[in-house]
């Protein structure tokens, strides 16, 4: 047998169907621009576009945020000092290095709306289960 608990206008709720409620309301109160921030710096960031001939072993097509921040950030500076990550070079576990400031603000983009994605799914499971452990007996508690 479970406890049963009530959490707004529902009852009758099992421990999984309480903690599933409490998790879509911690979802919703997280969700905000910030998270419209993170979808569209991870859609700017896909290789979608068609582009050039590439060297063997590049990733094919390129993104939107590298079309524009290669043209309105065509900066070189003297060294290969700027770490960037690709769709191609994830995968491999290898960062490349670039000196083009462009290239660098382009390949960056998808990574701060993964890390700003990350975040927010981290945030959203703590805090669910607080709240859960808060509104449970004992020994439906997790951890």
């Amino acid at each position: 047998m479970f406890n049963i608990y009530q959490y707004g206008i529902h009852k009758n709720l099992t421990p999984l169907e309480l903690f599933f409620l409490i998790a879509v309301d911690e979802t919703c109160e997280e969700l905000g621009v910030t998270d419209a921030v993170a979808v569209a710096s991870i859609l700017a960031g896909q290789n979608w576009l068609p582009t050039r001939a590439k060297p063997l072993g590049a990733t094919p097509g390129t993104s939107v945020a590298s079309r524009l921040s290669r043209r309105f950030l065509d900066y070189d500076i003297k060294w290969r000092i700027l770490p960037t990550l690709t769709n191609g070079s994830v995968r491999q576990l290898k960062i490349l290095m670039t000196r083009n400031i462009g290239k660098f603000v382009g390949r960056a983009v998808p990574v701060v709306g993964w890390a700003i994605a990350a975040h927010d799914v981290t945030t959203i499971s703590i805090r669910s289960v607080r709240h859960y452990n808060r509104l449970v007996k004992q020994e439906d508690r997790i951890f």
